[in-house]
């Protein structure tokens, strides 16, 4: 009866079937055709992915390879076994984190069945899949940042990319390139990366790629450029990016990419100093990741929502709010971010007036920084540790001048020009409290900061130029 059934809806019912895989690979199942029955049931994991069910969705695929695990293999249920061990790893990235251990045990699945498959004289035909494992592999080490392992395995996929001359992998690997130069401190080099991969990406064509690589391209790719154009001192065109990121990440419609892109896109409104909108897409951002039920994507708001109490007078609920997150953060195996996370807790410490959390927070964060080569925020970190220097009971100018050459300096050979603007403003302070300050060095402050404020005020305008200061 179950065969009939399910062969009349497949056969008969071609919509009713598309719009109810499962209950064809229940109907298929109980008739115990299990071919049949774990190619519905991948349907009905892709139709959840589709339409952002990702819990859902790592249910039915999870079904469908125990289904698959349960009888003898055949070559048909080997390709299919590879199709959806693959397609499990996205929902786990959003359900589970980047670099949980079910993500990361996923894809390393995923890589041992193709290579059983090659060995076999079995290839799979769709050479993507093989790529997805690999940008698993990558944001892997993002996620759970080792800076050296992350550009190690990011060139690894543009040269496999390289040698395929295919759109969709050289596109995908200027994308993570990108990524592990930017966040390794390599800043301008990462925006031709950018570049190159937004300029291989079609909306139309590519759009629907989102649900084999975590989130869409296109998106991902303006997200993270736009973190870079501010660091590079560009924050009119890094809030166009912003803008452009989100609107495209709303028309696609799918959670994944919309909760990805408000995430990252919300460094950047927090470095431009553009609270009010920052809040507004942190609440949207939880409450996103609530219905989803997604820890991963809730632990990224709830910390962005920490920062902004710290950079908005509220102390005790930054500290409070970052302290508590950050635990939850780490059981997704994240850290990427810490260090600048760290450098906000460090801050709301000092403004709290607990002067020993403060240096140990920032303390932290500087030892993450060299132990991961997270260096992206560099600048930034050593520029808080100069600040949490000054406002000490007893402060320490000449630790906290110490501080500030070092930022100026890493900025100056990242080109991060709003890093230098924000270390160059503060360094002249400290060496002013400094007895054995030259009258040169004290000049040389001021100059920087005239030039750097020229830049400034032609790029981005008046306003753009003071939230890149002082905030």
């Amino acid at each position: 009866m179950h065969r009939r059934v399910a062969e009349t809806l497949r056969d008969n019912v071609a919509v009713a079937a598309a719009a109810e895989p499962e209950l064809l690979a229940h109907h298929f199942t109980e008739a115990g055709l299990t071919e049949a029955a774990v190619e519905w049931r991948g349907k009905a994991g892709q139709r959840s992915l589709d339409r952002s069910a990702l819990q859902e969705a790592t249910t039915q695929l999870t079904r469908a390879l125990d289904q698959i695990a349960s009888v003898p293999t055949t070559s048909v249920l080997r390709r299919e076994q590879i199709k959806l061990q693959v397609a499990l790893i996205t929902p786990l990235i959003h359900v589970r984190g980047y670099a949980a251990p079910e993500t990361k045990a996923a894809a390393e699945r995923a890589r041992l069945l193709i290579e059983d498959a090659e060995s076999l004289g079995e290839p799979p035909e769709d050479p993507l899949l093989l790529f997805s494992v690999l940008y698993s592999f990558s944001i892997a080490n993002q996620i759970a940042f080792n800076g050296d392992a992350f550009r190690e395995s990011t060139a690894h996929f543009l040269t496999l990319a390289e040698k395929q001359r295919a759109t969709v992998p050289l596109m995908i690997g200027h994308r993570l390139v990108a990524n592990s130069l930017m966040l390794t401190g390599d800043i301008a080099e990462a925006r031709t990366h950018y570049d190159r991969a937004l300029a291989l990406y079609n909306p139309i064509e590519h759009r629907g790629l989102a649900t084999r690589f975590g989130q869409d391209v296109g998106v991902s790719a303006r997200s993270f450029r736009s973190n870079g154009l501010w660091m590079l001192g560009y924050p009119k065109a890094a809030l166009a990016d912003t803008d452009e990121a989100l609107k495209n990440a709303r028309e696609i419609g799918q959670a994944a990419t919309l909760m990805f892109a408000l995430q990252v896109t919300l460094i950047t409104l927090l470095l431009c100093g553009n609270y009010a909108m920052a809040n507004a897409n942190v609440d949207e951002l939880v409450a996103l990741a609530d219905d989803k039920g997604t820890l991963y994507w809730k632990a990224e708001g709830m910390l962005m929502r920490g920062c902004l109490f710290a950079k908005t007078g509220r102390a005790s609920d930054a500290i409070e709010t970052i302290t508590s997150w950050l635990a939850m953060f780490r059981s997704t195996g994240a850290t990427w971010l810490i260090p600048a996370y760290l450098a906000f807790l460090g801050l709301a410490h000092a403004d709290a007036g607990s002067f020993d959390d403060a240096r140990r927070c920032i303390g932290e964060a500087m030892t993450a920084v060299e132990s991961t080569k997270e260096r992206w925020c560099e600048a930034e970190v050593l520029r808080v540790a100069g600040e949490i220097a000054l406002k000490s009971p007893k402060p320490d100018a000449a630790n906290a001048a110490t501080h500030f050459q070092r930022a100026l300096a890493v900025a100056r050979e990242q080109q991060a020009k709003s890093w230098e603007l924000r270390a160059a403003m503060r360094a002249p302070l400290a060496r002013s409290r400094e007895a054995a300050t030259s009258s040169r060095s004290s000049r040389s402050g001021p100059r920087l900061v005239h030039r750097r404020l020229r830049h400034a005020r032609s790029e981005g305008g008046e306003g753009a130029t003071r939230r890149a200061l002082l905030r």
